[in-house]
């Protein structure tokens, strides 16, 4: 069963929280070093909780948890044995569950709305290294030692709770091709693939996203192919681009800022509005936000959106 259907059929779309590393600073997370926002797994899981909370409220359909950038790896690097590590990755998934379990017993949140899912967020290659390559992609391996790379982070994450997984801000299609290609060795497992993109028609890595879109389209588990992360001045013209290779767009942007490595800061400039509206006409059903994007910013996506699919509401 694919578990976003229900939402596209009643409302039109499934909405995407926003930037979990944004909402937790909101509510006083430190995220410095290596770990990022799996440092706030280990020192203040409440906030994590409290984040995907204000998700919920501003009408988040599917929360992300906390694991985009997590790895065994990581987490031994910062002190931890590898089986506290495994656990901690594991904990990341049920916090989500929790909240959104505690969200839906409250009968005022349940009025006009359809129960939450839960995606295990898994980030590329590169989000692991903490040094920016997500964003280029250019890492040296081929697909064997990318298959590797992600194996054990699906094994941890299979039977932990999650509805679906989110596979975010990859670079390449050759990333997303070892998560094709290791898939079926995990055959209950269904989700979305998401592409970091250079420009109005390229992936990171330089991979036209149209053709990205219609490799995802041949992969039964593969419930979804987008965008996010990238400019959003960016994204009417990727989503034109892939509008024919039938398989449901997604779309979670940023605010318009980008990350500089290299100076470890944001840069640019806020987008004043996102055209969720138009984004839907070209075809994205699951539609949020990316990097320095609220609850708040969430609100009136989705305000936005009932407006425009249901005004008799």
């Amino acid at each position: 069963m694919n578990p976003l259907a229900p939402f596209f059929e009643k409302q039109g779309f499934a909405m995407l929280d926003g930037g979990l590393s944004t909402q937790l600073e909101r509510v006083g997370a430190k995220l410095e070093g290596e770990l990022w926002t799996s440092r706030v797994l280990i020192e203040r899981p409440d906030l994590v909780a409290l984040a995907h909370r204000q998700f919920l409220e501003g009408g988040a359909d599917v929360l992300a948890t906390a694991t985009y950038q997590a790895s065994v790896e990581g987490f031994m690097r910062a002190g931890l044995s590898r089986d506290k590590a495994g656990e901690m990755i594991k904990e990341a998934v049920r916090i989500a569950v929790r909240v959104r379990d505690e969200f839906w017993m409250e009968p005022s949140n349940r009025a006009g709305r359809l129960r939450p899912l839960v995606a295990a967020s898994l980030g590329p290659y590169g989000a692991c290294q903490h040094d920016g390559s997500e964003y280029h992609g250019h890492y040296g391996l081929d697909k064997a030692a990318l298959i590797a790379f992600h194996r054990p982070r699906l094994e941890l994450l299979k039977d932990c709770g999650a509805d679906l997984f989110a596979f975010e801000t990859f670079p390449s299609l050759l990333e997303a091709e070892a998560i094709f290609d290791l898939l079926p060795e995990f055959p209950d497992a269904q989700g979305w693939i998401s592409f970091s993109c250079r420009d109005p028609l390229h992936v990171a890595h330089g991979e036209p996203f149209e053709e990205c879109a219609a490799r995802s389209a041949q992969h039964r588990q593969i419930l979804a192919a987008g965008v996010n992360c990238t400019d959003p001045a960016n994204l009417a013209s990727l989503l034109a681009s892939a509008s024919g290779t039938g398989i449901p767009l997604a779309v979670y942007p940023n605010s318009g800022e980008y990350w500089d490595a290299d100076a470890q800061q944001w840069r640019g400039q806020v987008c004043s509005s996102m055209d969720v509206s138009g984004w839907h006409r070209l075809g994205a059903r699951l539609i949020g936000g990316c990097c320095r994007t609220t609850a708040a910013d969430i609100r009136l996506m989705r305000t936005a959106l009932e407006k425009k699919l249901h005004p008799a509401v």
